[in-house]
């Protein structure tokens, strides 16, 4: 039996008495009166203050609390004396204890007892309270009443018909105020019960808090945070913010309204973890984020014995949180929720580690992620999504021009092809079958099926959706891509790359200007972010910026071929812009059979440089060796080149659905 039994009870008693007429402060008390976890009672006793103390803000210092400090407001309302000083002494108390459940830490359970101890003591003034604000409001309302029922008898009929003449006249006026403001949106009656009803069911999880004495544990924090946003990306009913718009508040200092106002969603999540050997604690709580009201919050500790204990805890957490947003989950969407991809605990370990170090995308990183993605695949040869993370950091290396298709694509086609026959069904794998068909097989029927399937297994899948825009594009189909890509930036605003792959997509539209300033919006979360370079050198040439162009093309080839930029200075000095990026050109041409270059980067400074032949010549070449650019054809960085008889040979080899 539980030592805070006694206190429960009290606390069960005081519930019965008010049941039905305050439910916010209902819901509170209730989940804490099920519960038997000491973190959960303390988490829940300061949910009850918080609503206490709200409507005392509101009502006793006439404003709202907004994101105001609980103990800030408790010195307000004792400097005031708008509250009993042991009423004050018990709200201080219960305040400063209580954290213990908002951020777990070590704390004696005997410390729960005092805690609701302070809460019942609270509860019971409170409720005196409200009863003598109720009695007070009916008094008043009563005499109000009663004397306009006096004077209006006590007047000759006369004056009736006159006062009634004046009432009428005045609700006309008011009836024709309220209805010029509905016109103009300035106030609309029903409309806000409606929107509350009707609230999208938009979330962000914030990046949860490590308070593990162990910083190391970080990347399993960050996994299991990561694989709740991703249990949720799979309900249709819900739109999810990405993990990388997030993470610019890992150590914010903003409101919760203030950061759902930016990311646009109605929602916050919020949790703190620590892990101490196989044992794991999670605190999590949902938030309203229009004035930070507590909607559903628990706490977790176990002991971790198998990996499938980790899925059960994230599962359980995932449906909560939709359960408490009224999301509708589909037997498919649950399914998938529920999915175990691995049985190995230290499989999964190693491969949250794998997915820590591949979103940095250096080349250390990226050896690094592939180091920890091997040791999950020899842990359990049948993990599929170890596979497709080997495929995937083959796949970035041969983007980015860090190895040639030759050598990265057959190994990340292998890998692939692994991860499907593992599981066919699992959004992430689906999407890396995508990218491959589209980029390296050229497949532009498999590509799109497997976009598409991405999507439908998550629609919340932020990459699938602008990365499917891309597709869209090459295969010029513009509306289509437009819708994909403005999916993608409201389900991850703030995300460098999705910024950058938009910026792509306005120079596929002619939109030079508007290129320009999306790529630097991307620049500006991500210096080195090179499609958002490669954007804006595009743009600014084709937009006859030359000399900033300049400046963008040295920044991109400095980042893919280092040590190979001289070239532009020494073609400047010589005859001005034109000649920078031939002589570059001709740079990288003359260094092709021991450095290898994508040749889609030789032909584009060609083409711009106006030497045709060339540009052709390293398209061609582009291929044999089957460049990963090459399906970007349409781009307008090639129309100096469309009428050509050899340009219009490569599209019909490539099999691209144009002219």
């Amino acid at each position: 039996m539980a030592t805070w039994t006694a206190e429960i009870k009290e606390l069960e008693k005081l519930l019965e008495s008010f049941k039905g007429k305050i439910p916010e402060l209902e819901k509170e008390l209730g989940q804490l009166i099920k519960s038997e976890d000491p973190n959960v009672l303390m988490l829940y006793s300061r949910r009850c203050l918080e609503v206490i103390i709200t409507d005392l803000c509101e009502c006793e210092l006439k404003r709202p609390r907004k994101t105001e400090p609980l103990k800030g407001i408790i010195d307000k309302l004792n400097k005031e004396e708008k509250i009993p000083s042991y009423i004050i002494t018990s709200m201080h108390s219960l305040n400063s204890l209580s954290t213990y459940g908002a951020h777990p830490k070590d704390f004696d359970p005997e410390q729960v007892k005092p805690v609701l101890n302070n809460l019942a003591i609270i509860l019971k003034w409170y409720l005196k309270y409200r009863e003598s604000r109720t009695l007070g409001t009916e008094k008043t309302e009563a005499g109000k009443s009663g004397s306009k029922l006096t004077e209006v008898t006590a007047k000759p009929v006369r004056k009736k018909n006159k006062s009634l003449v004046l009432w009428f006249g005045v609700f006309l006026i008011v009836v024709a105020t309220v209805v010029a403001l509905m016109k103009f949106n300035i106030i609309s009656i029903g409309r806000q019960a409606t929107s509350l009803a009707n609230l999208e069911k938009s979330i962000a999880i914030l990046p949860f808090k490590n308070d593990s004495p162990d910083s190391t544990n970080t990347y399993f924090i960050n996994g299991l945070m990561e694989d709740i946003l991703n249990n949720l990306q799979r309900i249709k009913d819900m739109r999810v913010i990405s993990r990388t718009s997030v993470e610019q508040y890992r150590n914010q200092t903003k409101s919760i309204p203030e950061i759902a106002k930016e990311l646009g969603v109605n929602y916050i999540v919020e949790g703190s973890g620590q892990k101490f050997g196989n044992t794991i604690h999670l605190s999590i709580q949902l938030l309203r984020a229009a004035k930070e009201g507590h909607l559903w919050g628990n706490s977790y500790e176990k002991e971790i014995r198998n990996v499938k204990e980790i899925f059960d805890i994230q599962k359980q957490i995932s449906e909560a949180i939709a359960a408490e947003l009224k999301a509708v989950i589909t037997p498919q969407e649950k399914h998938l929720i529920e999915k175990v991809p691995t049985e190995n605990l230290e499989a999964y370990d190693a491969y949250q580690k794998g997915r820590f170090y591949l979103y940095k995308l250096t080349p250390n990183d990226l050896e690094a992620a592939m180091k920890y993605f091997e040791l999950a695949k020899e842990k359990d040869p049948n993990y599929a999504l170890a596979y497709s993370g080997i495929s995937y950091v083959w796949a970035v290396q041969m983007q980015m021009g860090y190895l040639s298709p030759a050598e990265a694509g057959p190994k990340s086609m292998e890998a692939l092809m692994k991860a499907v026959e593992l599981d066919s069904n699992n959004a992430e794998i689906v999407y890396s079958q995508a990218g491959i068909n589209t980029w390296v097989m050229w497949d532009w029927e498999g590509g799109e099926a497997a976009f598409k399937k991405s999507i439908e297994l998550n629609p919340n899948h932020t990459e699938a959706h602008a990365y499917y825009s891309h597709f869209l594009n090459m295969m010029g189909r513009q509306k289509e891509a437009k819708e994909q890509i403005e999916i993608a930036l409201k389900l991850d605003p703030y995300n460098p790359l999705i910024k950058s792959l938009n910026s792509m997509d306005l120079v596929f539209f002619h939109k030079y200007e508007e290129a320009i300033a999306a790529s630097r919006e991307a620049l500006n979360l991500d210096n080195t972010a090179i499609v958002a370079l490669a954007g804006l050198a595009y743009a600014l040439h084709l937009s006859g910026k030359y000399d900033e162009a300049l400046s963008a093309f040295k920044s991109v080839y400095s980042i893919l071929y280092k040590n190979n930029i001289h070239a532009f200075d020494q073609g400047y000095a010589k005859e001005g812009y034109f000649s920078a990026l031939i002589c570059e050109a001709d740079t990288l041409s003359a260094g092709y059979k021991t450095l290898y270059v994508n040749p889609s980067d030789i032909a584009v400074l060609y083409a711009f440089g106006g030497r045709k032949e060339q540009a052709l010549y390293w398209l061609e070449q582009g291929y044999e060796v089957r460049d990963p650019n090459m399906p970007y054809l349409l781009l307008p960085i090639y129309d100096s080149l469309r009428n050509e008889p050899r340009f219009q040979e490569l599209i019909r080899k490539m099999n691209l659905p144009y002219k």
